[in-house]
């Protein structure tokens, strides 16, 4: 995987297709408009209305992951975490999802799992996973398009995917056929099976709908979409994705009441 992703290949493979990223064709998926390379946001779905009536809809803005966060010395640090990213923590979360880039420019990740029983203050790490973020890497400004990962500290609150939740999934899930990728990847990878499972990361999103959902509070020039979502052997458009049974084990593992959010970006940062 190292020698597949070498980043002096990426940066060829890139450069090859820098005048196919900036006329990327629209492709459909049914009843939803996609990009090209719609396996990585921005945007998954065109429809404003485009929800399931399987998910509650909560009205209005994303609220900040860091809303009522916990002090920062009130728990053991997280090696990853730096002080600012700790701070914007809830406090009542339990488990948290940490997704590290290899560096800001990079598509390769790799993804822990920090989960805290209840009245503790030490964050128990789970097992080490291979990841991939967008081809461009990362960014703190992310825009429509530009083919970079947002890095910051969202909520996990709902998920979907073109199959059935496995069983115990916790999150809220919507199973429908509208999960869909058509087309290629970046690297020319099939896109198939990419929404088989699917988790939203709240960034830009209303919190409480299907991640079809194409509502975006901060506006679409702030792009969104940006979901966990299967891997499929290169680098995303701004989503995180991974093999599918690391999927399902997420969907089994994520529970709303232990409050879920995913704090991403670069080494480093």
């Amino acid at each position: 995987m190292a020698a597949r992703h070498a980043q002096s290949r990426a940066r060829k493979r890139l450069s090859r297709r820098s005048k196919a990223v900036s006329g990327l064709a629209v492709s459909t998926l049914v009843g939803t408009a996609l990009w090209a390379w719609p396996a990585s946001g921005d945007e998954h779905s065109s429809r404003p209305d485009a929800k399931s009536g399987s998910l509650r809809t909560v009205a209005g803005p994303n609220p900040p992951a860091g809303r009522h966060a916990a002090a920062a010395g009130g728990l053991r640090a997280i090696p990853e975490l730096s002080d600012a990213a700790r701070k914007r923590i809830p406090a009542g979360t339990r488990q948290i999802l940490i997704v590290t880039g290899k560096n800001p420019e990079s598509y390769d990740s790799r993804v822990v799992l920090y989960t805290r029983q209840e009245g503790a203050d030490i964050w128990e790490p789970g097992p080490t996973w291979a990841a991939h973020n967008a081809a461009h890497g990362w960014t703190d400004d992310h825009r429509y398009g530009d083919l970079r990962s947002p890095q910051g500290v969202y909520t996990l609150t709902d998920a979907g995917g073109r199959l059935p939740a496995p069983a115990g999934t916790k999150l809220p899930y919507d199973h429908n056929e509208n999960f869909v990728a058509h087309g290629t990847g970046v690297e020319g990878e099939p896109l198939a099976g990419a929404f088989d499972y699917v988790i939203a990361i709240n960034y830009n999103r209303v919190p409480g709908s299907s991640p079809l959902d194409g509502r975006r509070p901060l506006g679409d020039a702030r792009g969104g979409g940006v979901w966990l979502h299967v891997d499929h052997d290169g680098p995303t458009q701004g989503c995180i994705s991974l093999r599918p049974e690391v999927m399902r084990q997420l969907l089994r593992t994520l529970d709303p009441a232990l409050h879920p959010v995913i704090v991403m970006g670069p080494a480093g940062r």
